[in-house]
């Protein structure tokens, strides 16, 4: 299922939904029209795990396009947020997971040019998380140096504590669309959190595909392009450390659990890897896809105080 979090009304809450051709089915909706409650929130039907998948995808079925009054509406019509607008912890990122983005951060971020021998491990705060066509922040007066990273994203529906890695799968919820914004002129001695953790530095969406419709997690064709210009293009197959083994050494000393997001890294094609390097700027819109997954369109805007937008490079 591609699962989503969309908001009806301008006003209108939050709720959770399944994408259909072009309708979203609410969720919430269709369980009272057929009196068997369903999730009406999306860290509610994570934390039923694979078992809340199957409820709602009978109770779909069921309905076999026949759907009650008020339940199904055009996708046109919708606001798509963030698939899980508000994580409960941090996003965990991981750096270096691509060859050719280690050899390209060794030339221009003074990071080690040999491959990393475990997982390279950061966070991002929930507030990063912005949704579908939400604009990425850009204030000139902490970067000039901003820059993208297109990922997949992996979102684990069930608890994990020191899983081996032929078990990790089984913790996977499904899969999403994640632009890793960095400012790299904030790190901080060979800390990311502030140059990675600033608001608006985590788009994310525009779904989440259950894990039993992606085949195979490691073989999805992954994109990024600024102002239509192509700027990374590559493949997961070409992840260092696999999922599994993400899932696996993450839980060793902290608890994965339900909703937990984990960022799995970037290709080559970052700006800072450019010669001459290339930065984001107002006016800047960035759009990437992964495969299967979808796509995620952002405007790059000033803010902070008045006169502080910046200028491009």
């Amino acid at each position: 299922m591609k699962l989503v979090t969309f908001r009806a009304g301008v006003e209108g809450p939050a709720r959770l939904g399944v994408i259909l051709d072009d309708l979203v089915i609410d969720t919430g909706a269709l369980g009272e029209a057929m009196g068997a409650p369903l999730p009406e929130r999306m860290l509610d039907l994570i934390d039923l795990g694979h078992a809340g998948v199957r409820l709602v995808q009978a109770a779909l079925a069921d309905q076999d396009g026949a759907w009650p009054m008020g339940v199904a509406r055009p996708l046109a019509n919708v606001t798509l947020l963030a698939p899980i607008p508000q994580p409960r912890k941090n996003i965990f990122g991981i750096g270096l997971n691509y060859a050719e983005h280690v050899e390209e951060s060794a030339r221009s971020l003074d990071t080690a040019k040999e491959m990393p021998s475990q997982p390279v491990i950061f966070s991002k705060p929930p507030t990063t998380v912005i949704g579908p066509g939400d604009p990425v922040q850009h204030n000139a007066a902490i970067t000039q140096q901003l820059d993208w990273e297109v990922e997949l994203a992996v979102i684990v529906g069930a608890r994990a504590t020191r899983v081996a890695e032929a078990d990790a799968m089984a913790h996977v919820f499904g899969y999403s669309v994640m632009i890793d914004i960095s400012a790299r002129d904030n790190r901080r001695s060979g800390q990311w959190i502030y140059s990675k953790g600033m608001d608006s530095y985590a788009p994310f969406g525009p779904c989440i595909v259950t894990a039993d419709e992606v085949a195979d997690p490691h073989g999805l064709d992954l994109w990024l392009t600024v102002n239509g210009v192509e700027k990374q293009n590559s493949n997961t197959r070409h992840m260092y450390f696999k999922i599994p083994t993400l899932i696996s050494d993450l839980s060793q000393g902290i608890t994965l659990e339900p909703g937990d997001i984990i960022a799995t890294g970037t290709p080559e094609g970052v700006g800072a890897g450019r010669d001459p390097q290339e930065w984001l700027w107002p006016g800047d819109v960035i759009e990437c896809g992964v495969e299967g997954i979808g796509t995620l369109r952002h405007p790059v805007v000033a803010s902070g105080p008045a006169g502080t937008g910046g200028k491009r490079g």
